[in-house]
């Protein structure tokens, strides 16, 4: 075996493996970048026809940028409050508990755990500002990057098998359908939401159509989802008093907002759209949330597809010789 394609074969593997450390903590943000700039394609085209790749690029990017920026303040805004009431909340609850003799030590040990578990998360939460923001500008950078090497992508993964053509394309298919998915989803969740924050009496027109809005934003963000805006609106229900109201308002968020539908409609939507069977769309989302987190509400559905394909052209391939 010749020495030096052995020592370029272990430089390969060693460089390949420092690049896996190096993208891994960055991973979500690369993946949700390589989303947008998919998404944000048909309008990048038009725009750079008229100003040029790069300047459409930077202009999209600015308008990422702001839009990040406002939902960061936003955020502070809406979260901030929440989660200091919150805080006092457990620690009252807490308080609460020492004072009453409960009949069974075990489980006002296991309470207090409970609540010392909620208040750690809390202030985690709380402290993890610097680390979303440092994963916005790398999300916001890899954007910039996928807009300006979309047609080095895109040639990249053209072959000159046929096969591996609808392997891809099958993916690209999926993808598509799944973004449409979350952009109709996302506005009917904001809708919603400002309808249920009329019903439930927790705010006048103005503020809840702020929350549907809030809702549609927040749907788009790994982590809060629209489930945030709900709970947000329940505990100021239940801080009024309004103890029925405070439970309509999480019952309706649940079911119709958010996390229900993502599990429930967004599979058939993207069923529909790919030509997909909504069992195994519902079984990639589920799956690939509960194996990647959040991306695997997209990457799970694609690579359930893609596997599928590739079955499909493997019996193709071990069947032909015998036709």
């Amino acid at each position: 075996m010749n020495l030096n394609k052995v020592v370029l074969g272990v430089v390969a593997v060693i460089i390949v493996y420092l690049a896996i450390l190096t993208i891994t903590p960055f991973f979500s943000a690369l993946f949700f970048a390589f989303v947008t700039a998919y998404a944000l394609e048909p309008l990048h085209v038009r725009l750079s026809k008229r100003i040029g790749v790069r300047k459409s690029a930077i202009t999209l990017t600015l308008l990422i940028l702001l839009l990040a920026i406002g939902m960061l303040l936003l955020l502070a805004y809406t979260l901030t409050p929440v989660i200091n009431q919150a805080y006092l909340y457990l620690s009252d609850v807490e308080e609460f508990i020492k004072t009453v003799q409960l009949p069974i030590g075990s489980l006002e040990d296991l309470t207090t755990q409970a609540i010392e578990k909620g208040k750690e998360f809390l202030v985690s939460l709380t402290f993890s500002i610097p680390k979303y923001l440092l994963q916005t500008v790398v999300y916001l950078a890899f954007v910039y990057f996928f807009l300006i090497k979309r047609n080095a992508i895109r040639e990249l993964l053209v072959f000159e098998d046929e096969r591996l053509n609808r392997i891809v394309e099958r993916g690209n298919l999926t993808l598509q359908a799944l973004i449409r998915a979350w952009l109709l989803l996302n506005i009917a969740k904001g809708f919603l939401m400002t309808l249920g924050f009329m019903i439930f009496r927790v705010s006048n027109l103005p503020t809840a159509i702020l929350a549907g809005i809030l809702t549609i934003l927040f749907s788009f963000v790994p982590l809060f989802e629209g489930w945030m805006i709900w709970v947000a609106g329940s505990f100021y229900l239940f801080k009024q008093g309004h103890l029925l109201s405070a439970l309509g308002l999480a019952i309706y968020g649940a079911i119709l907002v958010s996390p229900t539908p993502d599990f429930t409609i967004r599979p058939k939507l993207v069923a529909r759209e790919a030509n997909f069977d909504e069992t195994i769309v519902l079984i990639g989302m589920i799956g690939g949330t509960w194996g990647m987190g959040l991306k695997g509400l997209i990457i799970g559905p694609i690579v359930l597809n893609v596997a599928i394909e590739m079955l499909k052209e493997w019996k193709k391939i071990t069947s032909s010789p015998r036709s």
